[in-house]
């Protein structure tokens, strides 16, 4: 598959035709902050996992289309944090935990705590339930959260929205949320828990990413927010793998656990669940903070539409 176009398309898709506040173009913007898995991490999960847990990410084929060698990326290329970056023209975001030897101008464009394997819920949650059969990394949404707020005082001073003077020091950032919820979920279904649990467990989910933008908007002076929702997990390789039978009917067609290009219906059902209670959510905390932007990124549809028709946008 060709990847830039197609992540471009996906992009074009996520963030148009969603209803905001009135707020800055995006040329506007002077720094962006990344908060989310491995969808996004620039570095952060091979910084973590590197003295404890096996690491693949740091070798090719991973950065071989882009980068010409591995970055700490799920990817053969770039993340979809590094498309935004470029569209707003700010340099690819440092990972949060690598070192620099110049942290201000390192940090000017803004900063991407994002961890690959990184849940919502805080992890003791599922450690303490026994609903991993290992240690995870202390890589939560909060956890992040916690590091930004850490790195405040100095990236107040670093971004450049701080030197017009006046106002707040991240009224000109653009702060990316997520995606988060499926590792979240991927725990409880390789634990062998039905859908009907599953689903129990997206309010709380929701919950805490709204929180989180919550805290972002009334404690951090984050104006501008963008929380992306879940992506069609139901057909992602890894959860067709871990949840596959033993004996499968030999056509998708007549099993009704999967659809007609081969996905998990019930895992699906759980990302749709979620994405609607997290799209409600946004609605709830536009109401509550109209003077910030905050925009629900869509990524189940146009990953969708991408799986159902792949020689579109640059597929082969």
């Amino acid at each position: 598959m060709a990847l830039t176009p197609v992540l471009l398309l996906l992009l074009a898709y996520c963030l148009s035709g969603v209803s905001s506040s009135a707020g800055p173009p995006p040329r506007s913007f002077t720094s962006l902050f990344a908060l989310g898995d491995s969808y996004i991490d620039a570095g952060n999960f091979v910084t973590m996992a590197t003295p404890v847990a096996p690491v693949w990410v740091d070798k090719p084929p991973y950065g071989m289309t882009f980068f010409e060698r591995p970055t700490g990326r799920f990817s053969d290329g770039r993340v979809i944090v590094d498309f935004v970056a470029a569209a707003l023209g700010v340099p690819f975001l440092p990972a949060s935990l690598a070192n620099s030897s110049d942290d201000d101008v390192a940090r000017r464009g803004g900063v991407n705590f994002a961890v690959g394997g990184a849940t919502a819920v805080d992890v003791a949650f599922f450690e303490r339930r026994r609903l991993v059969p290992f240690k995870l990394l202390n890589n939560s949404l909060d956890v992040q959260l916690g590091w930004f707020e850490e790195l405040e005082p100095s990236l107040c001073n670093a971004t450049a929205e701080s030197s017009y003077g006046g106002g707040r020091c991240f009224s000109r950032s653009l702060f990316l949320v997520g995606e988060f919820g499926v590792n979240d979920y991927t725990f409880l279904w390789t634990a062998n828990k039905t859908e009907s649990e599953v689903m129990a467990f997206v309010p709380r989910v929701v919950r805490t990413i709204a929180s989180a933008v919550e805290r972002l908007i009334v404690r951090d002076g984050a104006a501008h927010v963008v929380v992306t929702g879940n992506p069609p997990i139901g057909c992602s390789p890894t959860l067709l793998t871990l949840l596959r039978r033993t004996s499968r009917p030999t056509s998708a067609a007549d099993d009704d656990d999967y659809d007609h290009i081969g996905c998990l219906r019930g895992v699906n059902d759980v990302a749709r669940h979620h994405n609607a209670l997290l799209g409600a959510a946004v609605v709830g905390l536009r109401a509550r903070h109209p003077r910030a932007t905050i925009v629900f990124a869509d990524f189940y549809t146009p990953i969708r539409r991408i799986l159902e028709n792949p020689n579109q946008g640059g597929g082969q």
